[in-house]
């Protein structure tokens, strides 16, 4: 069963054993000072190993003193001036130790890459309606052994359309080659730029750089300050998409996100889209 997604107080909260933990999604003013405890009572009522949350900066005093610390950061989270933290408080001590999750200095080293471009010829981008959750949902089974979220069933895309997800389709013909997703936070006016899958035999021809330019360049339209991404530190070519992209890296996110078959560590990246241009 997937982890399921409830409200504790007025905040959104992720919890279940797919992950292992308890996720702070979405953390209400008012549900502090309270908030820390009420996780990590969550997490050992359920013998979870992890708390992970992400924060706005007043918010940050509240949760050190519950002992959590900063695992990643992202400036101008909210509203592009306000930073935003990814906080984190372990239950076992083994699970706050991964010695593979090491960024690659390339990374850094190369900068960003020339000026992106569209979809290749004979693909075309556009945004996904709900008409397309099923074949969306049949590429994210094929590409994932497991995921955080259950992107593999029409039902849960077609629900996260209706609320503040836009969804990314790479065609050739009838088929689809690639999909992504954009999550808005329109109160905070920040995005998350995830879900990016490529069939195996379109692999290598540019279709996630052409998507994560098409979802930059619409959520620009819509107000979005602030993009980021969680995505798999072991799996360099995401890295290295984001990297290109002209985004920063904001920290790593310890053995957090059953990806792929196994809990992985994630690379948080991030970039302003106030007055986005192609890089």
């Amino acid at each position: 069963m997937p982890d399921q997604v409830m409200v504790i107080g007025s905040s959104t909260v992720q919890h279940g054993p797919e992950n292992d933990r308890v996720y702070l999604m979405h953390l209400a003013g008012t549900d502090m000072p309270e908030m820390p405890d009420r996780l990590a009572a969550l997490a050992e009522k359920n013998r979870y190993t992890k708390v992970i949350g992400r924060v706005p900066a007043p918010a940050l005093d509240g949760f050190f003193r519950a002992g959590y610390h900063v695992e990643a950061a992202v400036p101008g989270l909210y509203s592009g001036r306000e930073d935003g933290y990814f906080v984190a408080r372990f239950l076992n001590a083994g699970r706050s130790v991964d010695p593979a999750a090491v960024l690659d200095r390339r990374l850094l080293l190369d900068g960003p890459s020339d000026r992106r471009t569209g979809p290749p010829a004979g693909f075309s981008i556009e945004e996904a309606g709900p008409e397309d959750a099923p074949g969306i949902a049949d590429l994210y089974a094929e590409t994932f052994a497991t995921y955080p979220f259950p992107i593999d069933d029409p039902d849960h895309i077609e629900g996260s359309m209706a609320a503040d997800v836009r969804f990314f389709v790479v065609r050739q013909g009838e088929t689809f080659a690639a999909a992504s997703s954009a999550e808005m936070d329109p109160d905070g006016k920040n995005v998350e730029m995830t879900d990016l899958a490529v069939r195996p035999e379109f692999r290598g021809r540019g279709l996630s750089a052409a998507l994560l330019l098409a979802m930059e360049e619409t959520m620009a339209e819509q107000g979005m300050q602030t993009a980021y991404t969680i995505c798999r530190a072991g799996w360099y070519p995401v890295n290295r998409l984001f990297a290109g992209a002209g985004y920063r890296y904001g920290g790593t996110l310890i053995n957090n996100t059953q990806i792929c078959g196994g809990c992985e560590s994630m690379h948080v990246w991030h970039r302003s889209l106030r007055g986005f241009q192609n890089p």
